[in-house]
């Protein structure tokens, strides 16, 4: 249900786009049958802004991926350089959250480690919103930070360092359904003590999950029914295990390896001083506006980086 209104939602989103420009072509008929400058302004205005979704929604095309779509949860952490860093980890936090605003997006801190002087230690919070996942998954990795330092006395030029993780918000709940044909049932004679009832009728029972290969016997209790539903209750809960596996690893894969946040292994720089200059070291895009970076306009870094990986 969940993927059917993301899908209608989105349609709906095209739908409303292709309605604007019938709209529009209708309007610079009248503004050129009429002759209205204040209506022809008003249609390029329209005309700039369709252009703009347009260009926007062409870009989610590319974000395809098994996550893309979903909310993700960012994580930052301090690396080398102390309070520096902590600091660093809280002007991180305010940069993804006035970025996530910007976009409509819900956030919500769920878990913080607040700093010894200053700043946070780590911090994680879940941002709520169409391909947050696919967006933010460009963040991740070492992020370094050049200033003059306000908790320096002497005001020197200090690094600091802070390590971003962006994970998709998988679904903690795994329900598990069996399909009745999936599953081959074999009873037999028990084999073990339970008198002579147990010994003359066939009470075991032995489930295999076809797709899985996991085979289930039980032959305890002192009926087939009882044998069989406490096989099935073993199963179910061997599938649990299963697919607990694979989001633990699907998880593990989707993080990727731990990186050190220190020296060597950033993926962006912010230089405050002696110039300002942010950089994405993967990318070599560049701006000199690093107080706007600051204040949440990620965008063109963030498509710079995907536009170079996403074919």
């Amino acid at each position: 249900m969940r993927r059917l209104a993301t899908l209608r939602d989105e349609v709906e989103t095209w739908r409303s786009l292709d309605q604007r420009v019938t709209d529009a072509l209708e309007l610079a008929e009248l503004a050129s049958t009429e002759r209205d400058e204040t209506m022809a302004t008003e249609l390029e205005a329209e005309a700039s802004d369709i252009q703009k979704t347009l260009e926007q929604l062409e870009f989610r095309l590319r974000m395809s991926g098994e996550h893309d779509r979903d909310d993700a949860l960012l994580s930052i952490h301090a690396g080398a350089g102390g309070t520096e860093s902590q600091d660093w980890v809280a002007m991180l936090l305010r940069m993804y959250l006035r970025w996530a605003e910007d976009k409509g997006y819900k956030t919500e801190i769920v878990d913080s480690l607040e700093g010894e002087e200053a700043g946070l230690k780590s911090v994680t919070v879940l941002i709520e919103g169409p391909y947050a996942y696919g967006y933010l998954r460009s963040e991740r990795g070492v992020h370094r930070l050049v200033r003059l330092s306000p908790f320096d006395s002497a005001h020197r030029r200090h690094t600091s360092f802070a390590l971003v993780e962006v994970m998709p918000n998988l679904e903690d709940d795994i329900e598990i359904h069996i399909n009745p044909e999936d599953i081959r049932m074999d009873v037999y004679k028990s084999s073990g003590a339970g008198g002579q009832h147990v010994q003359k009728n066939a009470t075991a029972v032995r489930l295999v999950h076809i797709p899985t290969g996991i085979v289930v016997t039980c032959q305890n209790e002192r009926s087939q029914m009882q044998n069989r539903e406490m096989a099935m209750r073993i199963l179910r809960g061997r599938l649990y295990e299963l697919e607990r596996q694979k989001r633990e690893e699907e998880a593990a894969r989707l993080k990727g390896e731990h990186v050190e946040a220190g020296w060597g292994n950033q993926i962006r720089s912010y230089v405050l001083h002696p110039y300002k200059m942010v950089k994405d070291h993967r990318t070599n895009y560049e701006v000199g506006n690093a107080e706007a970076v600051l204040d949440g306009h990620i965008d063109e870094f963030i498509e710079a980086y995907l536009r170079q990986t996403v074919v």
